[in-house]
């Protein structure tokens, strides 16, 4: 382990060895032995003493019987992130390698997929929740969403080391995070805390396909992992085709349908870097026939601005894949999410050639399946092309669902 990872976290000021009591509302006990891991400061009661972030928090009901333990973060909303519940135990390196230990054993079936780009950790559905690790070949990022971890986090790599060998680990740090800076000490998002400098460009594979990979600036962690799966159906139905993918970001959607066959495939986003990345990216995997055969065309433009053009041209497309950013982060956000969403699919299937396929994604959170599928629908019935055969897909193996707000993907394939 080099001296940068003992130098910065090693040496982190340990959490304190009393743990934050906490009295919590019935809800919050009930929700607790749901398993749930979040515990919000509005159903706490009241706590002990004001501890640090890092701290235990301990929770016992009205009879002092154990509750949970986990991690306390005094600056959050979400006061406490559950590491057990029901029954007590230590929290400790060991307790860390063996979450780690069963976090990698759900990934074992990827490593027969020509893929080394996929996500190890996926918080709090892997048990750790407020951490998330990707990895990219030799390189992990490790994405925080509170400082709790910290004083953790030296106990955590040096087990993730040990299992899972890596050349360089670099650190992400969410926004919320980012409004304490003191509680940082120094680290910064972006920061590469174990192994050498990035010099090239970092690549991963992901089935056998060649990706760019920006660990330090790029969304994310520096690539979208969670549409792996989508993406591979996506191949499936390209061949002669002519596709259109909008919020084409990188080109993660337009590489699968070229090497799928498309004979043209037209990557569409507002961004010129992300289009300038999807070109790098086609030609990383031009040693493919299909992908050297197929036309790759750009343009750089508002999604919704540029699809409207596109109806007025008559363009038409077999395959039109729209897969924007997220619309809502709030519950206030909803309406006018499913709104954008609504416009978008009207779009699309004004775009799409009688018989063709489109793909309708979503990662807004508080935006529900159900709402988003049948907004989908509705708005493709009021142009005149309801969807038909539809089949709803969401996350792969590496993003498990195990508490329900880690359902944030929504994906749709269907006919128009």
């Amino acid at each position: 382990m080099t001296s940068t990872l003992d130098i910065l976290l090693a040496e982190w000021p340990r959490h304190s060895s009393k743990p934050v009591k906490l009295q919590v509302s019935n809800s919050g006990i009930a929700s607790l032995h749901r398993g749930h891991p979040w515990l919000y400061a509005e159903r706490i009661k009241s706590e002990s003493h004001r501890g640090q972030a890092g701290d235990l928090a301990v929770v016992f009901d009205s009879k002092k019987r154990f509750v949970a333990i986990g991690l306390y973060d005094p600056y959050l909303p979400i006061r406490m992130r559950a590491l057990r519940a029901s029954k007590p135990g230590p929290i400790d390196r060991e307790f860390f390698a063996e979450r780690i230990a069963t976090s990698l054993m759900r990934r074992l079936p990827l490593l027969n997929t020509k893929t080394d780009g996929y996500r190890m950790i996926h918080g709090e559905s892997d048990g750790l929740p407020g951490m998330v690790v990707d990895r990219y070949g030799e390189t992990a990022v490790v994405k925080l969403y509170t400082c709790a971890w910290l004083p953790h986090l030296y106990d955590c790599l040096s087990s993730l080391l040990e299992q899972q060998p890596l050349k360089r680990i670099v650190l992400r740090i969410s926004r919320g995070m980012k409004q304490h800076p003191e509680q940082l000490r120094g680290l910064t998002d972006g920061q590469i805390i174990y192994g050498p400098p990035i010099i090239e460009t970092l690549t991963c594979l992901e089935n056998g396909l060649r990706f760019e990979v920006d660990p330090v600036h790029g969304q994310k962690t520096g690539f979208f992992l969670d549409q792996r799966d989508n993406r591979a159906r996506v191949e499936q139905l390209a061949k002669g085709r002519r596709v259109l993918n909008a919020f084409s970001y990188n080109g993660g959607f337009s590489l699968a349908a070229a090497r799928g066959g498309a004979i043209e495939v037209t990557s569409l986003d507002q961004s010129g870097p992300a289009l300038e990345s999807s070109k790098r990216n086609f030609a990383l995997n031009m040693g493919v026939p299909a992908i050297a055969a197929a036309k790759h065309l750009t343009i750089e433009d508002d999604a919704f601005k540029a699809m409207a053009e596109l109806v007025k041209q008559g363009q038409r497309y077999q395959l039109v894949i729209i897969d924007p950013p997220a619309f809502a982060v709030r519950r206030s956000q909803v309406k006018e999410a499913l709104n954008a969403y609504g416009r978008l699919a009207h779009l699309g299937v004004s775009l799409l050639a009688p018989g063709g396929d489109i793909v309708l994604a979503s990662c807004s959170n508080p935006v529900s399946p159900e709402d988003f599928y049948r907004t989908m629908c509705d708005a493709a019935t009021r142009a005149g092309r309801p969807l038909r055969q539809i089949r709803e897909t969401s996350h792969a193996l590496d993003h498990p669902l195990d508490f329900a707000e880690s359902r944030y993907l929504k994906c749709l394939f269907a006919k128009a």
